[in-house]
């Protein structure tokens, strides 16, 4: 359950992207028509429509995201309360200055949050975030420090790999690399953190 919540708004702003795409006219009529007064201008066009449409959408879905999980009383991370203001502030300037460089740079904003999360918690507060969370797992320090030192090097990286894509690609194919090269991405870095964690447990104790 906490699986799909967690990938709706993603879902949800790639197939309103599509949808924006595919329909440029209506899309821009009815943000125009139903957020104007919201606008620079008061008017969207067809080609910042399908963007539009879609951040929309995933503020919307991020809010809701939120609301379910409390009336569920499930505890909200803070790396889902980080997305949900970014995803409104940048949204809302996304809208009023009808331009999507605002919501492109939401990605690195969030990864480079989680990268900042990882560093300060271990240079000011001695603590990895890591270990906290596989607190059952024995380690030596330093595996636990290598291991903190990957996560930030990978969310820093992944936050540069966004601006990339989205400055030197359109934004059809950005809209596809957040939702599924991203994701890909993301579970190969899993994977292997996972196997170089499986590498430095200790071993089982030999039965009696």
């Amino acid at each position: 359950m906490k699986f799909l919540l967690d990938f709706l708004p993603l879902g949800l702003f790639f197939a309103a992207f599509k949808y924006g795409e595919s329909h440029r006219e209506w899309a821009a009529s009815w943000v125009t028509a139903q957020l104007g007064f919201m606008v620079s201008g008061g008017v969207i066009g067809p080609q910042e429509a399908p963007t539009i449409l879609a951040t929309l959408v995933v503020m919307g879905a991020t809010l809701l995201q939120v609301l379910v999980l409390k009336l569920m009383r499930q505890t909200i991370d803070l790396l889902l309360w980080v997305s949900l203001a970014l995803v409104v502030v940048l949204g809302t300037l996304t809208l009023y200055f009808h331009s999507e460089t605002f919501i492109k740079w939401k990605p690195t904003g969030l990864y480079w949050a989680m990268a900042l999360g990882f560093w300060a918690s271990q240079r000011f507060w001695g603590k990895n975030l890591l270990h906290t969370v596989l607190k059952d797992v024995e380690l030596p320090d330093a595996i636990w420090a290598r291991l903190n030192a990957m996560w930030i090097a990978f969310f820093a990286g992944m936050g540069l790999l966004n601006l990339a894509v989205a400055y030197g690609f359109s934004t059809s194919t950005w809209a596809s690399f957040k939702v599924f090269g991203a994701t890909a991405l993301m579970f190969v870095f899993v994977m292997a953190q996972g196997l170089y964690l499986s590498r430095h447990l200790p071993p089982e104790e030999a039965p009696k």
